[in-house]
């Protein structure tokens, strides 16, 4: 225990030291904390480290599982398969082929093959956490990519980690994983809802039951011999993911992901140096960097395009999946630990994974130069899916165009019916498609940072553009338009919308200046008619479902914003 702690006390001290120069210099913290790691690592026992790791990784794994919205991936199940099964084979494939053109054997080609294939949901989607808050359609086709690699992956976890591969034992362990998740399934949909009620809306009593829920399903794996990273998932499928009522529960949680997050990549970075690596090493984690930030990008941009999507959303889903996967490092440790995978192997693939990690904050830093690029080289969009999923008159002109199918942009769209006003709609989330159909008259199913979509809505021809999205980026891109039309924008901060309109946005809605505003208006009207008291609480009530069952408080990030 001693150990432990000192280990952990190294860690902090280390790490929140390089934090501090990160943060100060608005850099990533991905790359410190690796770095954090290195200068640690060799006073920490690498056993201690690999069991740091392994239980990092299982904590983060949870936190996932808890977040994970099944509602907004069901909308591109279908897609995501199809790119994230042909990603899997073809870099698979490819994979074992130079794990055995390497000199490995077919078990460690096949580790070599897995680690290549499969992409880390904590980096990639993490990164996109924003773009998944906005319903972003190519945030949410990256993390339905992510949740199906993830299911692949539990299935492999749960087969490489017995200790001999004989059909009754991957048998047992693909039945106990069955067992766990169906046991989640049962706490979520009928258990937990009960033990709320009980906790009486006592947030520090939801989270002690959470983490004891996640205890437990870690106790169950040790017992039934399996990964406690599938237990860790199963327990956070096991958590009701209900913000209106588990908000402080979810918050808490969200807070210890943190000091997780810190110990994982720390010892990650640790183990870089576990021992110095030589020519077999460099040369094997030189050929999973190169596949994994290279060939399986490549391999999902292609696919995403031949599904019929633009080259952008193509490009930044592809570019959250150049990394090396945690469930590829908790097989790669524990087939290490049983002796199992060859040293220099292990060795690469903390290698790889390290130097992944950090390339992915950077690319995604530059998606929108990567997207240039693959311009560039000639990948270009077919525009299938904007011209099947949208619906414009091409008589149009004096039209509004509104950026965003949300509770704002509805009501714009049901103002400019009123006045018979022409107008065009521009939204890609998926979940939107079918109220669009039904309730607008011309709508854009497409993104808004592409070319193509501002052309299918005949921005050229209106005379008014009005986003109703607080995205810095999209702003830009709209006042970057080559049109006549007004423009009216949105902002979070007063500092932003000033920097818009000085740049010729029209108005810019700050949405804390409107709340002030109709906050005031609420005060009012209660304290001139007491009356008002229940029909304002009841149409409240009615906003804040209304919100809910569209997607507006899908983070506890959203709401605290």
């Amino acid at each position: 225990m001693s150990e432990l702690l000192t280990a952990l006390a190294l860690i902090f001290v280390v790490a929140g030291a390089l934090l501090i120069v990160a943060n100060h210099f608005s850099l990533p913290t991905v790359p410190f904390l690796l770095l954090a790691g290195l200068i640690a690592g060799p006073f920490i026992d690498p056993a201690l480290l690999l069991e740091l790791a392994q239980w990092g990784i299982a904590f983060l794994v949870f936190v996932f599982g808890v977040h994970l919205d099944l509602r907004s991936i069901g909308t591109l199940v279908r897609e995501a398969e199809v790119v994230a099964g042909i990603g899997l084979l073809v870099v698979g494939v490819l994979g074992f082929a130079v794990g055995i053109a390497l000199g490995y054997d077919e078990l460690n080609a096949l580790y070599f093959s897995i680690t290549a294939a499969l992409s880390s949901t904590i980096v990639g989607a993490g990164l996109l956490q924003e773009e998944i808050r906005e319903n972003l359609v190519y945030g949410r086709l990256a993390q339905s990519i992510h949740f199906v690699q993830d299911l692949v992956a539990i299935v492999l976890v749960l087969m490489l980690s017995a200790d001999a591969f004989t059909p009754d034992a991957i048998s047992a362990g693909l039945g106990y994983g069955v067992m766990f998740l169906a046991v989640a399934y049962v706490i979520n949909a009928h258990l937990f809802t009960p033990v709320s009620r009980l906790a009486d809306g006592s947030q520090e009593l939801l989270m002690i039951g959470s983490i004891s829920i996640l205890i437990a399903f870690l106790a169950a794996a040790e017992l039934a011999g399996i990964s406690i990273v599938v237990g860790a998932f199963a327990a956070g499928l096991a958590i009701e993911r209900d913000f209106t009522r588990n908000l402080g529960m979810l918050n808490g949680i969200e807070s210890i992901k943190d000091f997780f997050v810190a110990v994982f990549f720390v010892t990650i970075g640790a183990l870089v140096l576990i021992e110095t690596p030589d020519l077999t090493v460099l040369a094997t984690a030189g050929m999973l960097i190169l596949i994994t930030a290279l060939v399986k990008p490549a391999v999902t941009l292609a696919t995403i395009l031949w599904e019929g999507y633009e080259s952008r959303t193509a490009t930044l889903t592809s570019v959250s999946l150049d990394q090396v996967s945690e469930f590829a490092l908790i097989i790669a440790i524990e087939a290490f630990v049983i002796g199992l995978m060859a040293p220099e192997l292990f060795q690469a693939v903390i290698l790889a994974a390290a130097v992944t990690m950090v390339t992915a904050t950077y690319t995604r830093r530059h998606d929108d130069r990567i997207h240039d690029l693959v311009l560039r080289v000639g990948f270009r969009s077919p525009h299938v899916k904007t011209d099947e999923r949208s619906r414009v008159d091409e008589t149009l002109s004096g039209h509004v165009v509104i950026v965003g199918y949300g509770r704002q942009a509805r009501r714009l769209v049901e103002t400019v019916e009123a006045g018979s006003v022409p107008y065009v709609v521009i939204e890609n989330d998926p979940g939107m498609l079918s109220p669009l159909q039904r309730n607008c008259r011309n709508f854009v199913f497409g993104d808004a940072m592409s070319e193509y979509t501002w052309e299918k809505a005949r921005v050229s021809e209106a005379s008014l553009v009005v986003s109703t999205a607080s995205q810095p980026r999209l702003s830009e891109r709209v006042l970057s338009l080559e049109a006549d039309a007004d423009v009216i924008l949105r902002a979070r901060t007063v500092g932003e919308a000033s920097a818009l309109v000085e740049r010729g946005a029209l108005y810019v809605n700050v949405p804390d200046l409107l709340a002030a505003d109709s906050l005031l208006d609420h005060v009012r009207e209660v304290t001139e008619e007491p009356a008002a008291r229940e029909r304002l609480r009841r149409r409240h009530l009615d906003e804040l479902l209304e919100f809910d069952r569209m997607g507006f408080a899908s983070m506890s990030e959203e709401i605290k914003r």
